[in-house]
């Protein structure tokens, strides 16, 4: 299941639904009982690694593209 944001136009009320990603473009109703909704496009924050580089901070190579340095 995926969640995705919506805004009713008819009363600028902005909700959330879990569905599955192959209803993402059906119709949703606000809780209000609008139908005139739309989806709205999220941003996602994705960390990976777990953190910073913490050697190449700590050897000042931290700049660059990727921020190890690796890309000069």
């Amino acid at each position: 299941m995926a969640r995705y944001e919506y805004r009713c136009r008819a009363c600028g009320d902005t909700f959330e639904l879990s569905r599955p990603m192959s209803e993402a473009s059906a119709p949703a109703t606000c809780p209000a009982g609008h139908d005139d909704t739309v989806k709205l496009i999220s941003t996602v924050a994705v960390n990976v690694g777990g953190g910073t580089n913490k050697s190449a901070a700590a050897s000042g190579n931290a700049g660059g593209c990727c921020g190890g340095g690796c890309c000069s």
